[in-house]
């Protein structure tokens, strides 16, 4: 799985490096007026702060079982969306589940903008035998389904949280990779890159001052697309027992526990899937918008 992403560039770029303020004035202006983002940016909201502030929201204790009232039905006294296979309250597991759950999409993403960007800049302004070293080696991760790596990475560096976020994480660093080389590529044979390094600016300079502005804008259109993917790759790893261990509640995690349930109790057992996809579509419907926002003439 892999957001896509189409990459342009204005023959001439200004002499300044960032996106005037006008600019970005502009595309808030956009999502303003885009329904799809409002309501998309609601949902995320909602399920964001349901998370952060689940200590004082959520019903019950999330790790308090009783097998007397194991996999009540949704709407049962006392526990509003029923309980899971040893008797915990499901509302509150899905309220604390989300931070676990949000934590794993977004922090790898991050991870691999910074690491991906600066190397993608690096390989994409030197160009020659660097440019080729780094991107062949990255074409190796490209031998492989997003899926079946992150599985494997994780696979080999055991189960536990921290290793899905370094597996996650070294499975789109490769592809922030090869946005950030070709924006970086496009730009450095730029007219007034050109005249910067005929003025004598230093490599880290024209970098800093006139590349940066200019590429992390379709970086982070990129990145965002792939929140959505690393939502439903990090639940994958904690349903397979490779991401969070029992018994902390994870949505992945919690869809694998009540999977056995899914004959006797079918509402109950799909309500964890229901939030990876809502959550995951809420992700991606918002990156589409920031996406099309984004594209407009400077």
């Amino acid at each position: 799985m892999s957001a896509s992403i189409t990459l342009s560039l204005p023959a001439e770029a200004p002499a300044a490096a960032t996106p005037s303020r006008s600019y970005w004035a502009v595309v808030w202006r956009q999502l303003h007026r885009d329904p799809m983002a409002l309501i998309s940016a609601g949902v995320l909201l909602l399920i964001v702060v349901a998370a952060v502030c689940a200590p004082w929201l959520a019903p019950a204790d999330p790790y308090k079982a009783s097998m007397l009232k194991r996999l009540l039905p949704v709407g049962s006294p006392g526990f509003l969306l029923g309980t899971d296979e040893l008797g915990r309250d499901l509302l509150s597991r899905l309220m604390y589940g989300g931070r676990l759950s949000l934590l794993m999409g977004v922090v790898p993403v991050l991870a691999a903008f910074g690491i991906g960007t600066t190397i993608g800049l690096l390989a994409g302004y030197v160009g020659g035998k660097l440019n080729m070293v780094i991107m062949r080696v990255l074409d190796v991760f490209y031998a492989f389904p997003s899926v079946l790596l992150a599985v494997a990475i994780s696979g080999a560096l055991g189960p536990g949280m921290s290793n899905s976020l370094i597996a996650l994480t070294l499975v789109f660093v490769p592809q922030v990779v090869r946005v950030a080389e070709s924006v970086t590529t496009q730009v450095r044979k730029l007219d007034y890159i050109e005249a910067a390094r005929m003025s004598g600016a230093s490599a880290f300079s024209i970098i800093r001052v006139h590349v940066l502005g200019n590429v992390l804008g379709p970086v982070f259109v990129y990145a965002t697309g792939l929140l959505s993917v690393s939502m439903i790759l990090a639940s994958g790893l904690s349903f397979l027992g490779l991401g969070v261990k029992p018994p902390e509640p994870e949505w992945g995690l919690m869809l694998n526990t009540l999977r056995s349930a899914i004959y006797g109790n079918p509402w109950v057992a799909a309500l964890p899937g229901l939030m990876i996809f809502v959550t995951s579509i809420a992700f991606n419907l918002l990156a589409d918008s920031v996406r099309s926002a984004m594209d407009i003439r400077r």
